[in-house]
Parts: structure tokens; C-alpha cells; sequence
């Protein structure tokens, strides 16, 4: 699969992550990068032949809205539960136009009641690679995102490598965007 890469000028200083190890850098306005995945609630830039991942509070810098998370007004008889998976559906691995569902990177996601009424969620998750620097900085997108939910309490977010993760994990619509 080819995607038409968007060029962009930087509009003004940011800090991205480098990927695959979450470096934190900083860019500089000016500075001209291609977008090659704007999925779920951040970018990946190719800026000097290295990947980088800007946060979409920063969209501005490359001049795009912010994007927006899901809104369940339209669906008031959605669970807890169910809100939490399409939510899960909004986080993308940075150099994999695929969430983290369909990837099956989501091994486990369990529901719980505190003593306020609300919920403890504890999701167990892993990495396409076990050596990935992105696991803390897609652990923590998963447990922002989810403890954003209406309902939600306490959000613990565990990386597993046991059972490791492989292809098979992967949704059929997972291996049909990726030509596998």
C-alpha cells in the first residue's frame, strides 16, 4: 500500500517524540517534513529521514485542526464497556496505519466498580515489538484517552509480552489494509 505524502512547513517550534524510541525532540519552525499518518489523535512525520510523532494538541504547528475525540452523545444507550474498545480504536501504533484493536495489540480490557460508583478499567496491552520505545507513550495515550470517558474512575494500563504478540493477533481487516 502507497499513500501520497502531504508536505508540511513547520509554523512554529514543537517537541515530537522520535519513533521508535520516544526521544523527545525539538523542531524548529521552518522546518519541512511529510505527513505519513494522520490517524487517531496524533501525526507521523518523516523530518530528516526520521519518524516523529507530534501530539494533535501541536496540530497547529503543521498547520491542521486539532483532532477530535469521539463524542457518544449521538449513542446514550452505549456502555462503559463498548465506549472504552472505540475509544481503544482511536490509538494507532505511529508507523502502522492500524489501531490498536485491530492489530490485536489489546490483549485484555476489564471492567471493574469503585467505591464511588465509577469505573476501574485495567486494560493489559502489548507491542508489535517487544523492544519498541513507544510502549510507555502509547500506554499512557490509552489510559489519557480512557480515563477522558464519562464514568471512567481509575485506568491501570499493563504492557504484556507473554503470550508475544504475531500476525496472527491481527483482524482480517487489519491484514487486508496492509496487504497481508
Amino acid at each position: 500500500m502507497r499513500v501520497k505524502r502531504e508536505s508540511v512547513i513547520l509554523r512554529r517550534a514543537v517537541t515530537v517524540e522520535c519513533i521508535p524510541d520516544g526521544t523527545p525532540v525539538e523542531l524548529d519552525p521552518g522546518d519541512i517534513a511529510q505527513v505519513t499518518q494522520a490517524l487517531g489523535s496524533h501525526f507521523t512525520l518523516l523530518l530528516h529521514g526520521q519518524l516523529v510523532r507530534l501530539k494533535g494538541s501541536d496540530a497547529d504547528a503543521i498547520g491542521q485542526p486539532v483532532p477530535q475525540q469521539p463524542d457518544f452523545a449521538d449513542e446514550p444507550g452505549l456502555d462503559l464497556g463498548a465506549r472504552v474498545w472505540r475509544t481503544l480504536a482511536t490509538c494507532y501504533d505511529p508507523e502502522i496505519p492500524v489501531d490498536i484493536v485491530e492489530l490485536g495489540l489489546v490483549y485484555r480490557c476489564e471492567l471493574g466498580e469503585l467505591e464511588d460508583g465509577r469505573a476501574r478499567i485495567e486494560i493489559d496491552m502489548t507491542l508489535t515489538a517487544p523492544g519498541c520505545g513507544m510502549g510507555d507513550v502509547l500506554a499512557e495515550e490509552v489510559a489519557d484517552k480512557v480515563l477522558a470517558l464519562e464514568g471512567a474512575g481509575e485506568v491501570k494500563v499493563t504492557m504484556v509480552f507473554d503470550p508475544p504478540w504475531d500476525r496472527s493477533r491481527m483482524s482480517e481487516a487489519a491484514q487486508l489494509a496492509l496487504g497481508l
